[in-house]
């Protein structure tokens, strides 16, 4: 067997695995993955996240704007995990506010064009 077609196999089964899993679970774990992006891109994994070397104002924005558009998109489809999801897309909007240094008006922030105001 060639390295080439070897290749494909693996991914055959990859294709097959990802076919078998729920939904809801891969919206979570996209969730899951944009809320860690969004919280490193914070700061929020040092001590004091105004000296992390990652933080990143405008990319948190982007990260937490596009959980917000697949948080309020796929919501009714969450279950028992919509809530846990939701809370920790508030406390990053939250957390996005406290950073920055000029805070946009409630309602401006990232990602609150689809949730509305977060204070």
């Amino acid at each position: 067997m060639t390295d080439a077609s070897h290749a494909g196999q693996n991914d055959d089964a990859e294709v097959r695995e990802l076919a078998d899993v729920p939904a809801v679970e891969v919206i979570s774990r996209a969730a899951v993955m944009l809320m860690s992006s969004a919280a490193e891109k914070l700061g929020l994994s040092a001590q004091d996240p105004s000296e992390s070397a990652h933080l990143d104002l405008d990319e948190a924005r982007r990260v937490i704007t596009a959980l917000a558009g697949l948080v309020t998109a796929s919501v009714e489809y969450l279950g028992p995990h919509a809530g846990p999801i939701r809370d920790g897309l508030q406390a990053l909007q939250r957390a996005f506010r406290e950073a920055s240094a000029h805070p946009d008006e409630p309602g401006k922030g990232p990602g609150e064009k689809y949730t509305g105001p977060v204070f």
